[in-house]
């Protein structure tokens, strides 16, 4: 009996450690307002994330925030060096547009991704993927690039291009 005893104490505890603990380091509870005391309309206000501060030609309005098309499948860039393969490019692009524009997006992406495959062959061809081809400058030119290319296929639709993957492979 006393073999069990000893482990049962030790489990009582350490459980009456972990609740004292949990209730001396709880945050402290803010001001409740009238709301959401009754848990009225202002209670489920009181959950809801604070906006942000509205940014350079977009709406603080989350109904007006812009979406984002995420191409369906990356780009591959051949880095050609002697007539060969010497490294291949990856990237995941996706597409800025106001809100229910990514239908649109959809809609047009076969011509879509032949003129941007078009800028990043070009952008391989003129050496922006040899070296640091992360750095910011060359990020920025190809991007612009890209977006022209967005804007002559889309128009006012597209309002930003977003580089969310890159990757070289070197061969």
């Amino acid at each position: 009996m006393m073999r069990f005893l000893l482990p049962l104490l030790l489990a009582l505890a350490g459980l009456g450690a972990g609740v004292g603990a949990g209730l001396f380091l709880r945050p402290a509870a803010e001001a409740a307002g009238p709301d959401h005391a009754t848990g009225g309309e202002g209670a489920a206000d009181a959950h809801a994330p604070a906006a942000e501060p509205a940014t350079e030609g977009h709406s603080a309005n989350p109904e007006e925030q812009p979406e984002y098309a995420k191409l369906n499948n990356q780009f591959i860039v051949p880095i050609i060096e002697d007539g060969r393969v010497a490294s291949m490019v990856i990237l995941s692009l996706s597409l800025e547009v106001p809100p229910g524009g990514t239908e649109q997006v959809y809609a047009v992406e076969p011509k879509l991704r032949d003129g941007m495959l078009s800028v990043l062959f070009d952008h391989a061809n003129a050496g922006g993927f040899r070296g640091a081809f992360t750095e910011a400058a060359n990020l920025v030119a190809l991007r612009r690039a890209l977006l022209e290319v967005a804007r002559s296929v889309l128009g006012p639709t597209a309002i930003d291009v977003l580089i969310t993957d890159i990757m070289r492979q070197d061969s």
